[in-house]
């Protein structure tokens, strides 16, 4: 396995465990092997690979993970239960998440119990996985809705048991950023021994600024799944994170963005939950171009309307020529098809695209363009 202990931020894709959690959504066992060979591939350091308690067909899909001797690390998402740990173990991975309720709220209403029993579950567990010698995150379910000095309580419990980081879990997706910015830099503070996960869902749409948010208040590590798949309205996205720490952090994880679309359309496809063309970051058309303002803008220097080259995560730059469209890009496309034209000509014909654009509810397709062009040479003739 790589050593990874240079790393600023180490990305934890969970998009086989906590992805595949969508609702509907289930990965065959070779789909599974595919999106971990090509995240692994990629540079990603982490892969959370699934529940080994949910039973024996799960368990043998997390060995053949294991039998694949990636480069990452692989974990698995465990209750904080002997027998959970123990499937674990069975499966041959060597690092688990094991997860426990600590908001007051969860506590009581879904567990039934208090505080005190919390504790006592964490250290029995905890126990178990370090006398096999196991990798452990400890993750804390709803601690984004939990006393922050409870959780630095179980922090303390679980160092000084040789736990090797603590998930702060966002699972109902309710904070901003500047709150989860503020939570995580108290726990720093307070337990700066600990290293700390962010775990975020996208509830209220900010789970990738939540993401961001917590690294920058001192969290090393960071849950993503790959188009954001997971519970309700999914998690941090992948490929936001990545980007979004590069070009606004200018912190670069090492993982190799240039795959991205390729990644995204096959776990969408894998799925059933196709990437919108929208989709920041790997959308079909997300470097689509079709104000003029904006076209003439990218034509003459990119960097004008795109904050990073299309490339960098394997897409290309679209001009789409609607009601919007000015007389440079449609010179541009005209020249691209081959046919002879100037910027007065483009100018006379600007008016018959949008005029189609318009009516047709839809950018003017090359054919259509040709025969627009053929009509204003006769009349101009």
């Amino acid at each position: 396995m790589t050593d990874y202990s240079a790393c600023p931020v180490i990305i934890d894709d969970t998009t086989l465990r906590d992805g595949e959690q969508t609702a509907g959504v289930v990965f065959t066992r070779e789909e599974k092997k595919r999106i971990a060979a090509m995240l692994d591939e990629i540079g990603v350091h982490e892969l959370e690979c699934g529940i080994p308690a949910m039973g024996s067909e799960e368990q043998e899909s997390i060995r053949a993970l294991v039998d694949m001797d990636l480069n990452c690390r692989l974990l698995t998402w465990n209750r904080a239960l002997i027998p959970d740990i123990q499937a674990s173990l069975n499966c041959g991975v060597r690092a688990v998440d094991l997860s426990l309720s600590v908001s007051d709220l969860q506590i009581s209403r879904k567990l039934r119990k208090d505080r005190a029993w919390v504790k006592e579950q964490l250290k029995v567990a905890l126990g178990f996985a370090k006398e096999h010698d196991l990798y452990v995150s400890i993750g804390g379910e709803d601690a984004s809705r939990a006393d922050l000095d409870f959780l630095v309580e179980l922090m303390e419990i679980a160092h000084h048991m040789g736990a090797d980081r603590f998930r702060y879990c966002d699972t109902l997706g309710i904070l901003d950023p500047f709150s989860m910015y503020d939570n995580i830099r108290t726990l720093r503070r307070r337990v700066p021994e600990l290293e700390i996960e962010v775990h975020t869902h996208n509830d209220l749409g900010m789970a990738t600024a939540n993401a961001i948010a917590g690294i920058r208040a001192g969290a090393r590590f960071v849950n993503t799944t790959v188009n954001g798949l997971g519970e309700r309205a999914g998690n941090a996205a992948l490929e936001e994170v990545v980007m979004a720490l590069k070009h606004s952090c200018h912190i670069d994880t090492g993982v190799d963005t240039r795959r991205f679309v390729e990644i995204s359309r096959y776990v969408g496809t894998a799925s059933c939950r196709p990437v919108p063309e929208w989709k920041a970051i790997v959308g079909e058309k997300v470097f689509a171009h079709e104000s003029g303002l904006h076209a003439d803008g990218v034509l003459k220097f990119p960097g004008n309307y795109e904050g990073f080259d299309p490339r960098e995560v394997g897409l290309r730059r679209h001009l789409v020529l609607g009601k919007h469209s000015g007389s440079h890009a449609l010179l541009h496309r005209l020249q691209q098809l081959g046919i002879a034209a100037d910027l007065p000509f483009a100018d006379n014909l600007l008016g018959e695209v949008r005029a189609l654009a318009q009516g047709r509810k839809r950018p003017v397709s090359d054919p259509e363009l040709f025969t627009l062009c053929a009509a204003a040479r006769q009349v101009a003739s």
